[in-house]
């Protein structure tokens, strides 16, 4: 199994002091499918500036994610009779580069069945990499477990500079920039054989493809002769187009149930996950998508059987031999920002709640303190004049206090009764005191 460790052992070595590259061929090819010029270099005796630039390309030739740009492919068996890709490459990688032959048959091979609109150059390194071994502990010792020689093939487009102004030296000017055809990163490579487990595996090779989007199907299998293999980012696709099909004629808002199936394949996913670390795997194989979790997962978001039936159907039909990986199948960003979306919406009928609440409390204060002033007012005058005129003596308190108020006659005169708490204050005549 390819493991990121084993490409970072390589990658780290294409350094100006640790770069081992002995050869490095090479075959500039225009729009029209002609070879326009060949290269073969000893890599190691390159200019500075050049020496970089090509290593740079190397290291893009192995970059990016395990199963999603980069590709474990394991060669096809053919029943012809006649010499197989594998077996080229093993003779061409024996060689050194040193075949022209062999070189002239790869060359014919990627240009024939590389589908790309414009320039591009073909570049094949050649290595001898001395595995040091290593402890279990990762220390190394002093001793080479294998010599592992290997091929490493990058197909970049050649493009015209973006055209501008610049100072023309020759005449003195500032003009037109003379556009040049600029080499640009790898779009796709290959590492032969894979590098599995510190050592080699002749019967894979690494496949990378800049573009997750394609990976070039008709290339793999007719160039270098592996089975094809879909990456993440195709799987994830290829899924997602069978589940809308299927479901966007019955359902409405078949975006947010697409979003809702998502995350319940992650859910599932992340318990597998859980179970291989509580039982201590080291390197579980692939949690890949069966037609039981499906019809599980589909019915949990309430999708109609016959929707059902017929997403297994296009299931079978389209993954028979290679289920994709269920990871694979999950789009995180569209998760996480769906769910950031949820929350936000969530907050917002929540303040709205509490913005009701307080406007209900509000309005209920209101009314009560209406109330207890109608009591107490018991349609008395608004002014001092009025109430003059109203009645020799007036008084306004609480309804509680109006009921404790008594008329008693005392040595003949009549008298109210106003029984007064220490902390209770009287208003008279606009004078505030207490008793």
């Amino acid at each position: 199994m390819l493991r990121n460790r084993d490409i970072l052992e390589l990658k780290r070595r294409f350094k100006k002091e640790s770069c081992t590259f002995t050869r490095m061929c090479g075959c500039y090819v225009d729009a029209n499918k002609n070879k326009v010029v060949e290269l073969d270099e000893n890599f190691l005796n390159l200019d500075d500036e050049e020496f970089y630039k090509y290593l740079d390309i190397a290291k893009r030739a192995l970059s990016g994610t395990i199963g999603n740009n980069l590709l474990e492919l394991k060669f096809t068996e053919d029943q012809s009779g006649q010499l197989t890709k594998q077996q080229y490459l093993l003779g061409l990688r024996e060689s050194g580069l040193g075949n022209p032959e062999l070189l002239e048959h790869l060359y014919d091979m990627i240009i024939e069945h590389y589908d790309y609109v414009g320039n591009y150059l073909i570049l094949i390194f050649h290595d001898a990499y001395d595995v040091i071994t290593k402890t279990n502990d990762d220390l190394k010792l002093d001793e080479s477990e294998e010599v592992f020689r290997y091929l490493l093939c990058a197909i970049c487009p050649v493009n015209l500079s973006k055209p501008g102004l610049g100072y023309r030296e020759d005449e003195h000017r500032i003009g037109a920039r003379i556009q040049d055809r600029v080499v640009g990163m790898p779009d796709v490579g290959f590492l032969f054989p894979s590098f599995v487990d510190r050592s080699a595996d002749v019967n894979t090779l690494t496949y990378y493809v800049r573009d997750a989007k394609d990976s070039h199907k008709n290339f793999v299998e007719n160039a270098l002769g592996c089975g094809a293999k879909r990456t993440a980012t195709e799987e994830q696709n290829t899924f997602h187009s069978i589940v809308k099909t299927a479901i966007s004629p019955i359902i409405e808002k078949s975006d947010e149930v697409l979003l809702d199936i998502q995350e319940s394949l992650n859910d599932i996913a992340e318990e597998h996950e859980a179970e291989m670390e509580d039982l201590v795997v080291i390197e579980p194989e692939a949690f890949t998508l069966t037609n039981e979790i499906i019809k599980d997962v589909l019915t949990k978001n309430d999708i109609p059987d016959a929707a059902v039936s017929l997403i297994q159907e296009q299931f079978t039909s389209e993954f028979s031999d290679t289920p994709p990986v269920v990871k694979n199948l999950v789009n995180e960003k569209a998760i996480e920002k769906n769910n950031k979306e949820k929350k936000e919406i969530k907050l917002l009928e929540e303040v709205a709640t509490l913005k009701n609440e307080l406007k209900e409390t509000k309005e209920e204060s209101e009314e009560k303190d209406k109330q207890i002033e109608t009591l107490v007012s018991m349609e008395a005058p608004v002014n001092s004049e009025d109430a003059q005129r109203w009645a020799e003596v007036f008084l306004r308190m609480k309804p509680d206090k109006a009921e404790q108020v008594k008329a008693q006659t005392i040595d003949g005169q009549k008298y109210l009764l106003i029984p007064m708490g220490e902390d209770e204050h009287i208003n008279l005549n606009g004078v505030d005191t207490t008793v």
